[in-house]
Parts: structure tokens; C-alpha cells; sequence
């Protein structure tokens, strides 16, 4: 059973002005597979955060046909209007790296990072001091987040992301606020870890040369509208 499994999907935003028309955003198919890496390109505004919302249950789709991820009857749970269903869902088995990092305020960098660990009842602490290594923050730990640099901010959420271990990881530019040398890294650890777990990840990303820099070629599927949906393959493939 596919991850992701959406077909004919829609989501539409209304005009808020005179001079904004609103964005329909259509999905005619999209099926991502356990282990399989797929990257969202496309300038600001074409749809690549509003894709990663509604894959992470943030948002409902306005109709489809079919619009399952994780397991979850989406559409279903858009008709009862369920946040609790969606919630859990994502909880148990997503992890997201939002733009803004998203870190807790009131948390030091460790417990914002095993913060997910814990309320699923899997503690894993040497995995996520694994993690946090491999991207420089394992002496910050301490640390509250508006102690951090925006570009610490933004490893550790990619390392909260990860630390328990999720089926579908969704990263929404999480290398906008990293260094180039830094931005390869964490591009690296998001690739190398939902890989070596059988999870699917899923990029949006402005920056095709960084993907391909990495090793990785870009394979289009279509999609209808301004978004372009991409699928990385390993050179040679």
C-alpha cells in the first residue's frame, strides 16, 4: 500500500482582494511508494507549501477522488471535519520541517527534539544525539531556541523531524536559512536517514542545482497548474 495515493485532488483559495485572482491547486495523480525521495519545485507562490500542508493534514483538500496518506481516508476525515484523526496521524507517523522550524519556545533544543520521542512511548535518545551530531548542534543541547542562530533553529527541526523514526517525512525548504556547506549536509541527512528507514520524503525546494549537486537527477511527473511535482533518481539510474 502506497504512503501517498491521491488522484484528481483539488484545493482552492479564494480571491482576498481585487487585485488577487486566488490559486487552485489540481492533482491529477501522485502515488508515493515506502523508501521513495520526491522533491516539489517551483517558484514562490506555485503551490509547493500548500501540497506540503495537505499531505501533513494540516489542511483538507476541497474534493478527490482518492486522497489517501499513511493509511488515512483523508477525504473522509475532511467531511467530519476530524483534527483529532489528522493530528494523530501525523504524529505517529509524519515528521515536518516547517519554514519557520516550528521549535517550542519554552524548550531547550534536546527536549524539543525528543519531544515527539516521548509522547509516542518510543525514547530513543542515543538515535537523536546520533542526529543532532550529524549536523553540529550535540553541544547546544541546552539551548532555547531563540538562542540559536536561524540556521541552528532550522537543523534542529529537521533532526525533530526525524528522531522518531516517521514512515512520510515532509520538508518545506528546510535549507532556506542554511549555508551552502550546511545546506548539503542537512539535504544529505534527511536523504540518507528516510532511506536507511524505509520512509518516503518528500522536498519543497526553489533549489534544483542543490538536488542535483547531491548526486540526485530530476525526473518530472506531470501535475496540472503551476506546481511541478519531481522525482529525484540516483544518476545512472
Amino acid at each position: 500500500m502506497p504512503l501517498v495515493d491521491i488522484l484528481d485532488a483539488a484545493f482552492e483559495r479564494p480571491a482576498r482582494g481585487a487585485e488577487d485572482t486566488g490559486f487552485v491547486l489540481r492533482i491529477p495523480r501522485l502515488r508515493i511508494d515506502s523508501g521513495q525521495v520526491l522533491a516539489l519545485i517551483g517558484p514562490s507562490g506555485s503551490g509547493k507549501s500548500t501540497l506540503i500542508d495537505l499531505l501533513a493534514l494540516l489542511r483538507f483538500p476541497g474534493s478527490a477522488r482518492l486522497f489517501s496518506v499513511c493509511g488515512a481516508d483523508v477525504m473522509a476525515l475532511a467531511a467530519r471535519r476530524d483534527l483529532e484523526t489528522a493530528t494523530t496521524v501525523r504524529a505517529q507517523s509524519m515528521g515536518v520541517v516547517l519554514q519557520t522550524g516550528g521549535l517550542l519556545p519554552s524548550l531547550p533544543l534536546i527536549e524539543n527534539v525528543l519531544l515527539a520521542q516521548r509522547l509516542l512511548g518510543v525514547p530513543d535518545r542515543d538515535w537523536a544525539m546520533h542526529l543532532l551530531g550529524r549536523l553540529g548542534l550535540d553541544t547546544l543541547l541546552r539551548r532555547l531556541p531563540a538562542q540559536l542562530s536561524v540556521g541552528q533553529r532550522q537543523r534542529a527541526a529537521i533532526v525533530r523531524a526525524l528522531a522518531h523514526r516517521p514512515a512520510l517525512v515532509l520538508a518545506d525548504e528546510p535549507t532556506s536559512a542554511l549555508a551552502s556547506g550546511q545546506a548539503a549536509d542537512a539535504l544529505d541527512l534527511l536523504i540518507s536517514t528516510t532511506r536507511s528507514c524505509g520512509a518516503a520524503l518528500i522536498v519543497a525546494s526553489h533549489d534544483t542545482d542543490l538536488l542535483q549537486a547531491r548526486g540526485l537527477a530530476v525526473r518530472a511527473i506531470r501535475v496540472q497548474g503551476p506546481l511541478a511535482v519531481l522525482d529525484p533518481q540516483p544518476v545512472g539510474d
